[in-house]
């Protein structure tokens, strides 16, 4: 009888091993939703009830069932939990599905918010010029990192191709919108006040500057797709994408709207530290191919 029970306990621990065995780069990027969740939540429950929330419930249709301060703390909540999670991931794998479903369920939020009309700029035609959605856009990078930590068996391609997805699109589709004069005149503030970009208004004007970061998304996006399949490109592809996802956090201590002394993060932070998501991808793009690179 006792060694039946000593057999069935074993039976018991070996079912609760994880799929896979989580690498560093794989932990760091959870780290990275952790931190950058966490801060989120911590902004948000310091600034209350705002416009991006708002916009949100009002396409679920759910604005007048109950006052926007509730919805905001549910947010903070959802995100603190997923913050937590993540954490306790990184130690725990029997986590990881747990953080996975999350990060799916969480992000589907917000990204089926983007049939709203208010996502996108009327001024030029609505859809695709996206506008307010550029914020919203970015869950697809924690869609595609739930994808990533399903207990499922993803060949080393189909990682890379789930996590290398939102990087595409946010270059391809935020980087088409360098080329407009309204996305250009966006990110004067911040290129401006930026001691790594300043110097290109020192060379071109506000629209050319513009359409060279676009020009130079457009390639980072090709790198990403292309070096799936040709290993020798998947180091100039993170860096190439690393160094748009590492300057726009540079942004965040020069730009003077990113940061509040009341809520940490303003609205604008809040759209910046997201981009810690696409580091995150990369760093899994990284784990999926490493292999490959000679």
């Amino acid at each position: 009888m006792k060694a039946n029970f000593i057999l069935l306990g074993l039976m018991a621990k070996e079912s609760y091993q994880p799929t896979f065995i989580m690498k560093n780069t794989e932990k760091l990027a959870l780290l990275l939703i952790t931190l950058s969740c966490g801060l989120l939540a911590l902004s948000m429950a310091l600034m209350g009830a705002h416009n991006h929330i708002n916009v949100v419930t009002a396409f679920y249709h759910l604005d007048t069932l109950l006052p926007a301060e509730l919805y905001n703390a549910f947010a903070v909540l959802t995100l603190l939990t997923l913050s937590l999670v993540a954490a306790f991931s990184i130690k725990k794998q029997h986590f990881v599905p747990i953080t996975a479903i999350s990060l799916i369920a969480i992000s589907a939020v917000p990204l089926i918010a983007l049939f709203s009309s208010k996502m996108w700029i009327d001024s030029l035609g609505g859809f695709p010029a996206i506008g307010g959605g550029q914020g919203v856009i970015k869950y697809f990078a924690l869609l595609a990192i739930g994808l990533y930590f399903l207990p499922k068996t993803w060949s080393a391609k189909q990682r890379a191709l789930i996590v290398a997805f939102p990087c595409v699109l946010v270059f391809a589709w935020i980087g088409g919108m360098k080329f407009t004069l309204l996305e250009a005149q966006g990110i004067e503030p911040l290129i401006n006040t930026s001691p790594l970009m300043a110097w290109m208004y020192q060379v071109w004007d506000v629209q050319t500057t513009s359409n060279l970061i676009g020009v130079f998304d457009l390639i980072a996006a090709s790198l990403l797709i292309i070096a799936i399949w040709m290993p020798r490109l998947v180091v100039p592809a993170i860096a190439l994408s690393a160094s748009v996802f590492l300057t726009t956090q540079t942004f965040l201590f020069t730009w003077p709207s990113a940061l509040s002394s009341d809520t940490i993060l303003t609205t604008g932070g809040h759209f910046l530290i997201k981009d810690l998501w696409y580091i995150a991808c990369l760093l899994l793009y990284w784990q999926s191919l490493r292999k490959q690179v000679r």
